[in-house]
């Protein structure tokens, strides 16, 4: 199960409608060992694409030891799809390298940029299996 809080689910909607038509990607760190999403890091699809998304290769490494100084994890790893459901992609699956990540996908096809209804679900991908998780939102 994922607990986040409500601040963090409207940043990743905001980004998500902000870079629609493109896909948005990011990821949230927390303290290691802890399952508890805390900062808030929008990334830049550097693939620039309505279907598919990649973390630019030196924004990741930035990425990464910036975690590592902060003795942190990516404990949610987000993406968006434009046009289709919040469901993994075969894409998706095989690009997940996280395997204690909750990795979290919106849906921006029905409302694109403006604000309405949108799917925010959350997934275990591990060894290539979705596991679909429930998401618990706290204020």
């Amino acid at each position: 199960m994922l607990t986040i809080r409500r601040d963090l689910v409207d940043a990743i909607v905001a980004h998500a409608r902000q870079d629609h038509p493109d896909e948005a990607c990011g990821v949230i760190a927390g303290p290691i060992g802890s399952d508890r999403p805390e900062r808030f890091i929008p990334m830049i699809n550097a693939a620039r694409s309505p279907t598919f998304y990649e973390f630019e290769s030196s924004d990741l490494l930035k990425l990464y030891r910036d975690m590592d100084a902060n003795d942190e994890d990516p404990v949610v790893i987000y993406h968006s799809h434009t046009a289709t459901e919040a469901y993994p992609s075969r894409t998706d699956v095989s690009y997940a390298s996280e395997p204690f990540a909750h990795y979290v996908l919106v849906s921006t096809r029905e409302n694109g940029t403006e604000d309405g209804p949108y799917e925010f679900r959350s997934y275990r991908i591990v060894d290539g299996v979705i596991a679909e998780e429930e998401v618990t939102i706290v204020d």
